[in-house]
């Protein structure tokens, strides 16, 4: 008797995923809540997403008055460009979304802040027009401690994956013993 088995359909695939980094700006990020631990696991997603070639987008909030990117991931976000926005939600940069669906993207990682503001409104939107979002929750903050646990919570009540950094990059690598493999567990340590 042959059994199929298939793999749950909310596992991320790296043909269809990309990383979208939600306004981690200098100027709003110092008032944040655990900015080290926002961005010491958005640097581990980046350079993870780098090792396995998947499509990462960042976006920069109002940057004439709130600055651009920190300058702790700009770095590694060399030879791309700002999403630049007004709107706190990404649904209203230009044609973001559009550009999503061109690259074949359907799963769609988050990292930013503020989790209850850019962050949150970006993943309603998103899951509202039929994208799996996974929300790395170590690399999210808001200012409060309130307006984090909430908007997790209201983020995965209405469809999103509430996860972890490092659980994002294994769930993508999919096994071990490969030179990925050795490349991001450098890069989570």
């Amino acid at each position: 008797m042959t059994t199929s088995f298939q793999r749950n359909s909310k596992i991320l695939l790296r043909d269809k995923s990309a990383l979208l980094l939600i306004d981690i700006q200098d100027k709003i990020l110092s008032v944040m809540n655990k900015p080290d631990q926002v961005i010491n696991n958005t640097m581990k997603l980046i350079k993870g997403f780098k090792v396995l070639n998947i499509p990462i987008f960042y976006t920069e909030q109002y940057p004439k008055g709130l600055g651009t990117t920190s300058e702790a991931l700009l770095s590694e976000l060399h030879g791309l460009s700002p999403i630049q926005k007004m709107n706190f939600s990404c649904f209203g940069a230009g044609n973001f979304f559009n550009r999503l669906e061109d690259n074949k993207v359907s799963q769609v990682v988050i990292a930013g802040i503020e989790a209850h503001v850019c962050v949150q409104q970006t993943v309603l939107d998103l899951v509202a027009n039929n994208f799996q979002v996974n929300v790395a929750a170590d690399a999210i903050s808001s200012r409060k401690d309130l307006d984090y646990k909430v908007a997790l919570d209201r983020m995965g009540t209405h469809g999103a994956e509430i996860t972890t950094s490092e659980a994002i990059l294994f769930e993508l690598l999919v096994n071990s013993g490969t030179e990925e493999f050795k490349e991001i567990s450098n890069i989570i340590k």
